[in-house]
């Protein structure tokens, strides 16, 4: 087993790279095709550092909502920013207000936060988003950090 910086520690990266998982998602015109969301979990993140080293920490959420759909819109992916979420229980729907931060290309899911620490509700919030869109990738994203890699969550559901 690989073991991490400190002895007990195992390691979390694998020495192979990550097969690349790919999602089926519908397109407007209702006709299935294949997205590569590994890739897309990658621009996520690329662009996520790119807007935290020219913006740096301290600066309200929506502000580093709009940077990040901006930098991802200029790499093509479709960006749906503050999208309602309403709530389907049994036969019913409730309209509820919430929220998705952003949903990329219809199959990953960004929840951003600029708080001092993320806490279990947090990670808990965007795993039940993702449940409930029927998506299998999200990062909660903690803009209020030093470092950026310190702030990105990645969560995969199932």
């Amino acid at each position: 087993m690989n073991r991490g910086k400190y002895e007990n520690e195992p390691c979390l990266w694998r020495d192979r790279p990550a097969k690349t998982q790919r999602q089926e998602v519908r397109s407007t015109n209702f006709r299935r095709v294949s997205v590569d969301i590994e890739a897309i979990g990658k621009n996520i993140v690329q662009c996520a550092i790119k807007v935290h080293s020219i913006l740096g920490p301290g600066l309200l959420e929506s502000v580093y909502q709009k940077c990040l759909a901006y930098e991802l819109e200029q790499l093509g992916h479709k960006v749906k920013c503050e999208m309602l979420m309403p709530i389907q229980y049994g036969p019913i729907t409730i309209d509820a207000g919430y929220r998705l931060d952003m949903l990329i290309d219809d199959c990953v899911l960004v929840e951003n936060k600029t708080v001092i620490d993320l806490q279990p509700i947090d990670m808990a919030q965007i795993l039940t988003y993702m449940k409930m869109m029927k998506v299998s990738l999200g990062y909660l994203i903690n803009w209020n950090v030093p470092l950026i890699k310190h702030g990105i969550k990645r969560m995969i559901l199932s």
